[in-house]
Order: structure tokens, then C-alpha cells, then sequence
């Protein structure tokens, strides 16, 4: 990076919403994910600069993370991303079982990465929700409740870890590995009526979303603030 760079040089971003080369060369950062799926560290390690670190740890495993942050050491950025495919269907209906299970990544692991990484973290840390946090379908409603969690969440730890920034993204349809279980046409089916009911006539690019996060990491006046990134859906 050099000297007269307006980016922070250190990244820790777990997997899901990565920004691409492209945008991470713009940034000049050294990155590391950490992720408890091989599929995601192999992509990473394909799609990202040479130099990227990985590391293999569960978002859930406390002891592994602060195992695995005191090998890194000390850092500017902290990204949360990582997500299960979302539980669906009618609240009253699903067993609560399966409605605590849909917390457990998404809400639980960031409660845990962000105590894991509290010491080490030293500019701001960037959660993620969902565009269903402000506008639920009728069977999208644990989702929802996930994502408002994590935007409470948001708030409260920048007022209590401040001056660290936290911001949240929060991302509407985006092309992820979250959907790598569906074969080929049932993903494309399911692409294909996001891009119908979108505002902007496509489903998300990772790097599209991505630049929301470089805002979050890179603007030294934004903390407890939510970006949303969803090519319309609230309005629709």
C-alpha cells in the first residue's frame, strides 16, 4: 500500500460477500478469511490476490477464533458475512428447533467473532443483515427476525466499542455460494425471478455489494449506520 493510500491496509473478512480482486487491488489490503467451509477458502484463495490468508475455523468455535486472531495479531477491519441458506417458510409453523438453528451462523457467530476479535480489531467492524429485515415475505419471517437482530446488534456495539466504528450492509438477492446446493436450473430459476422482481433488472454481483463494505471500512464518520444494497426490493 502506499504512504498517501485513504485505505486502512488491514482486512479480516470471513466468507460469503468477498469483494472480488478487482475491488480489493483498488483497496490495496492485505486480507484474510476465515470460513469452516473449504468450498469458500478454495474460492477465495481462486478469486482473490495471491497473498490472501485462510483459515479454516467455525464462526461458532470460541476458542479457535481467539486462537486464530492471536496468530494474526492486530488489524483494522473487521467483516462479517458468513450466512446458512435462510430458513424458510411460516413462523407458527416451523419447529422453534429449526427457528434457533437459523440464528446459530448468522447471529451467534458474529456475537462470538466480534468478542473473539474485540482486542485486536482496531478501526471498524461491518456486520450484514438482509433486505427482509425491513420487508418480509410471509415466509420469509425468521429471516427477518435474524437480520433485525443483527441490526440491533449493530447499534449497540458501536455505542459500546466506540471510537471502533460499526456499520452494517445489508444486502438484498446476491449471487453467493449460499445457493451452490440448488443444481444448475433450479439456481437459475431462483436468479431469475430475484432479477423479475428487482428494481434494476438483475440479481446481485458480489462485487456490486462489496463497495458497500469498502464505504463502511473506509468512511471515518460512519458508525451505527445501515447501508442498504438491494436493487429496490424494499420498495417493491
Amino acid at each position: 500500500m502506499s504512504a498517501d493510500s485513504d485505505w486502512e491496509k488491514d482486512h479480516f473478512v470471513p466468507h460469503n460477500v468477498l469483494p472480488d480482486s478487482e475491488v480489493l487491488s483498488l483497496a490495496g489490503s492485505r486480507v484474510v478469511v476465515i470460513s469452516h467451509s473449504a468450498d469458500s477458502l478454495a474460492r477465495a484463495a481462486d478469486d482473490l490476490p495471491p497473498d490472501v490468508e485462510t483459515h479454516a475455523v467455525s464462526a461458532l468455535d470460541e476458542p479457535a477464533l481467539r486462537a486464530a486472531f492471536d496468530r494474526i495479531g492486530d488489524f483494522d477491519h473487521l467483516v462479517y458475512t458468513a450466512a446458512d441458506k435462510p430458513v424458510s417458510g411460516a413462523v407458527t409453523t416451523l419447529p422453534v428447533a429449526q427457528v434457533r438453528r437459523a440464528f446459530e451462523t448468522r447471529f451467534f457467530g458474529a456475537v462470538t467473532t466480534v468478542d473473539a476479535a474485540v482486542g485486536h480489531v482496531k478501526r471498524s467492524i461491518t456486520l450484514t443483515s438482509g433486505a427482509a429485515s425491513i420487508r418480509p415475505r410471509s415466509t420469509s419471517g425468521v429471516l427477518a427476525s435474524v437480520c433485525g437482530a443483527m441490526e440491533g446488534f449493530m447499534r449497540a456495539l458501536a455505542m459500546e466499542l466506540a471510537p471502533v466504528r460499526v456499520n452494517l450492509v445489508r444486502p438484498g438477492f446476491t449471487k453467493t455460494g449460499m445457493w451452490s446446493a440448488l443444481d444448475d436450473e433450479a439456481r437459475q430459476a431462483l436468479f431469475t425471478r430475484g432479477a423479475d422482481t428487482s428494481l434494476v433488472g438483475h440479481v446481485a454481483e458480489p462485487h456490486e455489494v462489496a463497495h458497500a463494505y469498502l464505504y463502511c471500512m473506509n468512511s471515518s464518520y460512519a458508525t451505527g449506520s445501515v447501508v442498504t444494497v438491494d436493487g429496490g426490493y424494499a420498495l417493491v
